[in-house]
């Protein structure tokens, strides 16, 4: 399979995480954003919606959406839970991520790390602070009582919050009020063939 991505993103970097933690190849093909590469012609052609992570199938299939493509990935594993009740708690926590979380926490990074926290953003990244930590409190009232996110083992709920949480100093939030949160991420951090965001992007050439 073949991954259209950007490991500055989150979303791309969960995605390479997981296929990473279940030894699944993947051909790499990084695509730069910020020079317009996912509006070109061809990009299109894959993905009308013109975002990355892409997964590019076998078959010449394409997906895309990062936890959909988690999903997938997952299928089979031990990430992903046999129980129908455990699979609809796993995606409570998908859907919590990409509409209470990722839009605060991931942004503020963004203003901060990749704009440099221009004066003309401050006031956008205050107003982010808030339900960024509304979302990391919800994250710490299930983590006091558990060691994953779903229970006692780890699902891909854990790689798709990971992503963004455990750079989330990037953009000037603070975990220390966390302390949950952080036994989480050192939790993560403890995984075979894991790597942070950061390691991934200063290393050789991604592989999953």
């Amino acid at each position: 399979m073949r991954l259209y991505g950007d490991l500055r993103s989150g979303n791309c970097y969960k995605v390479w995480l997981l296929a990473r933690y279940l030894a699944i190849p993947l051909d790499w093909v990084h695509v730069d954003i910020a020079a317009g590469e996912t509006r070109t012609p061809a990009f299109l052609a894959m993905n009308p919606n013109g975002k990355i992570p892409l997964l590019q199938l076998d078959d010449g299939e394409f997906l895309c959406e990062s936890n959909a493509i988690l999903y997938l990935l997952a299928q089979g594993s031990p990430l992903w839970p046999a129980d129908p009740l455990a699979q609809a708690r796993v995606l409570q926590w998908l859907f919590f991520e990409q509409y209470s979380h990722e839009p605060y926490v991931a942004v503020s990074r963004f203003i901060v790390l990749y704009l440099g926290r221009p004066a003309d953003q401050e006031a956008r990244l205050h107003s982010l602070r808030e339900p960024a930590e509304k979302a990391l409190a919800v994250m710490e009232c299930q983590l006091a009582c558990h060691d994953w996110l779903c229970g006692e083992a780890m699902t891909i709920a854990d790689v798709a919050l990971y992503a963004y949480t455990h750079v989330a100093e990037e953009g000037d939030l603070s975990l220390a009020s966390f302390p949950a949160v952080r036994g989480w991420l050192a939790r993560m951090g403890q995984q075979p063939r894991h790597r942070t965001l950061n390691q991934a992007l200063v290393g050789e050439a991604p592989q999953g």
